[in-house]
């Protein structure tokens, strides 16, 4: 695994734990063996081979020595560089794009995400002329970047890479509308949807299970989750009474540096973040660059349209993993800010106390307002029953007279229709 590191270049993040990220990613494919990485540190991008000549003959020497078979270069390498790159090696090369289309293939499970991915895919490959499509008529997920040094490579056919794409997209289009019509169906059921949000591996899969009683995949591995699992939860209400039901709703873990290709390919599964009533960001709290992956998880939730007066809870998970001496400065740090909850998901510290933050957060004050809808406003009348809030209604004359009662954020959603 190489990491490579422009010295001039400005970033939140240290290269050696870039390099540490990137070979988790590399860990999460099982029939790799990783055998070592090093971050490589560049006065410049060399256009023809990505690093200078002097490095390239190093580890050429170096990995013919330990008789590697595949490269992973935790960046962006353009078709001209992994040609010459291969080339000069004699092994095959995997970009940071290619690796994680790699993971996605093998951990989507949903006819939707299975497509998703295949599109992400097929767009990458249509931009990289020396690259091989020969994954097209295979089986199974992958995409044939990880296979031998033998594999010929055939120059892509853009016109049939063009009706696969077609074809996927009309396939998908079929998918995400049924998906939709199960969405509606649900806004008729007037219980909140809470999405579990964060960076991957930051627990949010754990906690989704300690919270439901779910068994989803919850392994200490990158996109251990890469469906939407959404499950209903019943919310513990005063004296030991069972309160408020809601929906959680487990997601895709973001990452940095995420390809262009995917942002778009699995927007579709990010929607159901946009119509969560309240956000859970669960961070790793223990990783050394927490605040970092929680910037990125924050500029990803602006890109997606996140609706501003969504309430957005930060769970600061993996407190089992902090030592005694920084648990009592988090402990401290988090005590004056009402929104952020220090928990273990995988000892079910301070779970409690979060569970009970959701619920007050939907026992919020209600209002009661008479309102009277002409015949052609049918799409707000709908909305409202989606809701729940309609106490009565009756049709008169001039359209449908309404008694709602609401809370201030359903009545701010209400009037932006």
């Amino acid at each position: 695994m190489l990491h490579p590191s422009l010295k001039s270049a400005s970033t939140r993040r240290l290269p050696e734990h870039g390099l540490a990220e990137a070979m988790a990613l590399a860990a999460a494919l099982p029939e790799l063996e990783l055998c070592g990485g090093e971050v490589v540190r560049l006065a410049r991008v060399h256009p023809a081979t990505l690093i200078g000549s002097g490095k390239v003959e190093e580890l050429k020497t170096r990995l013919k020595a330990d008789e590697i078979d595949l490269v992973l270069v935790d960046g962006t390498v353009s078709p001209v560089q992994q040609r010459n790159l291969e080339k000069e090696w004699g092994v095959k090369l995997l970009d940071r794009t290619s690796l994680i289309l790699e993971i996605f293939a093998d951990r989507a499970r949903t006819r939707e995400g299975v497509l998703q991915v295949e599109l992400a895919a097929l767009s990458y490959q249509r931009t990289r002329l020396v690259r091989a499509w020969t994954h097209l008529e295979r089986q199974r997920g992958g995409f044939g970047f990880v296979g031998g040094p033998g594999e010929t490579q055939l120059e892509a056919d853009r016109r049939a890479i063009d009706d696969q794409v077609i074809r996927l997209k009309r396939q998908l289009d079929r998918v995400v509308k049924t998906r939709e019509l199960h969405r509606a169906s649900r806004r008729k059921v007037p219980f909140p949807l809470v999405a579990l949000v964060g960076y991957t591996n930051a627990g949010k899969s754990t906690l989704f299970n300690r919270m439901t009683g779910a068994e989803v995949l919850a392994k200490d591995m990158l996109f251990a989750t890469l469906d939407p699992t959404m499950r209903g939860v019943v919310l513990p209400g005063r004296d030991g009474a069972p309160g408020r039901k809601i929906i959680a709703s487990d997601t895709v873990g973001f990452i940095s540096d995420l390809p262009t290709q995917l942002v778009a390919a699995f927007r579709a599964t990010l929607e159901e973040v946009l119509e969560a009533d309240l956000i859970l960001h669960i961070r790793d709290i223990s990783h050394p660059e927490s605040a970092e992956q929680a910037q990125d998880v924050t500029d990803i939730l602006t890109q997606l349209g996140v609706r501003p007066e969504v309430p957005i809870f930060e769970v600061w998970n993996k407190l089992d993993l902090v030592d005694p001496g920084a648990r009592a400065a988090l402990a401290s740090n988090a005590g004056g800010r009402d929104r952020v909850f220090p928990v273990s998901a995988l000892t079910g510290e301070g779970i409690d106390p979060l569970l009970a933050a959701i619920s007050l957060a939907f026992d919020e004050a209600k209002t009661e307002l008479d309102l009277t809808l002409p015949f052609f406003e049918g799409r707000k009348r709908a909305w409202l029953h989606q809701e729940g809030v309609v106490v009565s209604e009756t049709q008169v004359e001039e359209g449908y007279h309404l008694t709602v009662r609401w809370t201030a954020r359903q009545e701010r959603r209400y009037r932006a229709l």
